[in-house]
């Protein structure tokens, strides 16, 4: 028996009200009544018509990041990354780090013949990608200090902004209406500064209304590491509570919370480590705090390693992210869940030469935790944790229904809320019809045949 299953005591010792919360969560928070009434060209309504719904997607957002698009070292590898990404995920997290979007002064890298570069392939390739899956992209990071250009390492703080004015106006000119969600600021209580702007106190606040001029339609989110999401006191005082209230207070505009889950622990520390994070009742009294902000909550950021190809490490890093995403789909705040990188072996791989990705295969130097964080393995096999969560997300939290209308032509079935596909039958004669319901629209939808 591996010892590591001692990870999972929290979950178990707190099963049957982790259980009750995540069933009647779920319950009230991602299900509703869909009222069809169904009419005929003349407007008459159809009794007796039979009518069958199948959920297509979720209104909810299930994803990960997409660095890996056209990136492996093998036809073969990346036919087989499109596949199994669009299978899964109705989300993908875009790469606009601003040394690789714009490594030269005024030399943009978005189209799809720009240069290669390593886990950064070009914003329209991964566009036309989304476009053909159905997959809604998300923008990160705009003002991500860690990834800024090293041409404005040395500019003044004016200097900085007037360049960051120029990027939000190329990227909301080309993509604004193409990715809904931006993310504004990453990580803020990084230690090393790469510019002169991240120093000044007005960083978050100028970033968040700069965004706000143009994506004034989009939904603005800032992000924050773990620790600060998850391992602070839940109090109204927590840091990253304070400064999201702060900024809104002097009048920025965020419009979601982003809180990364990485849990990049060392094997030999993982269990003392992770305490905090695999504590449901920690976690869902860390997403009641945030949800005082009268936000939405996003995961933008998730890495369970399983530290190995073993069978049971395997298990174990199922196991694991089954209870999160039920918890976190459950909780009424939750939009987004974003898992990070797909697949094993590649995330801290910086040498860009496939011969060099390749040979690097069972001899990471960055420590097992990195190399076995995905939810494919190197070889592009799945693991369990991606069947785990392809039978949440598409069998066990999906809706599929056979029902008849009554004499006024209406039917009404409880479901997910996502896209449906609506088949009516009547005389014989059979049609298709789409319907979008969400908790935000309306529950009545009227289908005319």
């Amino acid at each position: 028996m591996n010892n590591r299953r001692k990870v999972l005591e929290l979950f178990e010792r707190q099963k049957i009200q982790t259980e009750d919360r995540i069933q009647n969560g779920i319950e009230q928070h991602r299900k509703g009544f869909a009222h069809l009434e169904i009419k005929d060209k003349n407007g008459q309504v159809i009794p007796n018509a039979k009518v069958r719904v199948n959920q297509t997607s979720h209104a909810f957002r299930f994803g990960a990041n997409l660095f890996m698009l056209e990136e492996m070292e093998t036809k073969e590898k990346n036919e087989a990354y499109k596949k199994y990404f669009a299978d899964l995920f109705n989300m993908a997290t875009l790469p606009f780090y601003w040394d690789a979007t714009e490594p030269e002064k005024g030399k943009t890298r978005y189209t799809k013949d720009s240069e290669k570069f390593y886990r950064r392939p070009p914003i329209d390739l991964c566009i036309e990608y989304c476009e053909a899956n159905g997959i809604e992209p998300r923008e990160h990071a705009l003002a991500y200090d860690r990834f800024f250009p090293k041409w404005l390492y040395d500019a003044s703080v004016e200097e900085v902004k007037q360049a960051l004015v120029k990027r939000c106006q190329e990227i909301s000119e080309r993509y604004r209406d193409k990715i809904p969600t931006i993310e504004v600021t990453n990580e803020m209580e990084w230690s090393d500064s790469r510019t002169s702007f991240y120093n000044e106190p007005d960083f978050v606040e100028w970033c968040f209304k700069t965004a706000e001029k143009y994506f004034p339609g989009n939904q603005l989110v800032v992000n924050e590491w773990m620790g600060l999401c998850w391992e602070d006191r839940c109090r109204f005082n927590d840091k990253y509570y304070t400064y999201i209230e702060n900024t809104l207070l002097k009048g920025a505009r965020i419009d979601a919370i982003g809180m990364q889950f990485h849990t990049f622990f060392r094997l030999e520390d993982e269990y003392e480590k992770s305490r905090p994070y695999y504590d449901p009742d920690k976690l869902y009294r860390h997403m009641d705090l945030y949800a005082n902000l009268g936000k939405p909550l996003q995961v933008t950021e998730i890495t369970i390693p399983a530290y190995s190809n073993g069978e049971e490490d395997e298990q174990i890093q199922a196991e694991i992210l089954t209870w999160l995403y039920k918890i976190w789909f459950s909780h009424p705040n939750m939009e987004q869940i974003i898992y990070w990188n797909l697949v094993d072996g590649y995330a801290h791989l910086w040498d860009p030469d496939p011969e060099a990705i390749k040979a690097s295969q069972g001899n990471m130097t960055l420590g097992e935790n990195y190399y076995y964080g995905g939810l494919i393995r190197f070889d592009l096999t799945p693991k369990p944790s991606y069947y785990a969560l392809k039978k949440l997300i598409q069998e066990e939290w999906h809706t599929e229904e056979a029902m008849e209308t009554d004499n006024e032509g209406k039917a009404m079935f409880k479901g997910f809320y996502g896209t449906y596909d609506v088949e009516v039958e009547k005389d014989g004669v059979v049609t298709t019809h789409t319907i979008n319901f969400t908790s935000k629209s309306k529950e009545q939808f009227e289908i005319t045949l």
